[in-house]
């Protein structure tokens, strides 16, 4: 229990903060459960824009539901992408790439790419024209990429040590008890995806990406760092929607 009411604390602004105190070992094995976060980022935000369609058009209630999502993280994961963009956009070698992505203000890259991320998000989203469908996309995509993005950290050794890290945390490897976890409270998202058949398919996306991410971090930075967890989340849920809308449109 401590495990997973770290990882709502983590990984949300939510007050689970008021339910206890996990011992800070427990922090350090958030990852194992931040799929089972993305039930609760991903319920919230599907609730939000099916309430929100039926006063408003689609495309509104995509950005109101992203929005929400942005809000019960405290933008936590587009942090993590902005910093992403602007180290790898900006920084040559593997030293300035971590120096740039600690920095906390925001470069051109960072902005850049954040505009592109939601534009492409929020009018892929849109475009499926379907409520239900795009409830399960919006909660199976959650949750599946932070599975996805999660692989990350068993791939990879972390780029800095715990003093330089950003919250002082340096994230465990999975146990193999831990795999199982993580696994299991991932695949009933693929229940949720049976709303829509085509949907299944759009699953491998978010693994090639993260394979992909995880191929590039060891080339550039020889490792990971909890901004690129967040960045390899973003765009493997974004691989997901765009796959996804591809399916459906070219089925139509």
């Amino acid at each position: 229990m401590s495990a997973l009411l770290a990882s709502f604390i983590f990984f949300t602004r939510l007050p689970f903060w008021r339910l206890g105190t996990p011992p800070p070992d427990a922090f350090k094995r958030v990852v194992t459960l931040w799929p089972m976060t993305g039930w609760l980022t991903g319920g919230v935000c599907a609730s939000v824009f099916w309430l929100c369609c039926h006063i408003l058009p689609i495309e509104t209630s995509v950005v109101l539901a992203f929005t929400t999502r942005a809000v019960l993280t405290g933008a936590l994961h587009e942090d993590g992408l902005a910093d992403c963009f602007d180290g790898f956009g900006g920084g040559t070698g593997r030293e300035r790439i971590l120096e740039i992505m600690k920095d906390s203000h925001i470069g051109a890259f960072g902005v850049i790419g954040l505009i592109l991320y939601y534009l492409t998000a929020v009018t892929t989203v849109g475009s499926i024209y379907n409520v239900h469908i795009i409830c399960a996309v919006i909660l199976s995509a959650d949750v599946w990429s932070k599975f996805c993005s999660s692989q990350i950290i068993n791939a990879l050794p972390y780029a800095r040590n715990e003093q330089t890290a950003k919250n002082k945390t340096v994230y465990s490897r999975f146990t193999s008890r831990e795999r199982i976890t993580n696994l299991m409270v991932s695949l009933p998202a693929l229940f949720v995806a049976t709303a829509c058949p085509l949907l299944l398919w759009a699953f491998i996306a978010p693994a090639v990406t993260s394979a992909i991410v995880i191929l590039y971090l060891r080339h550039k930075i020889g490792g990971y760092t909890g901004d690129c967890c967040g960045g390899c989340f973003l765009l493997s849920e974004l691989s997901y929607f765009i796959t996804t809308a591809a399916l459906i449109h070219s089925g139509t």
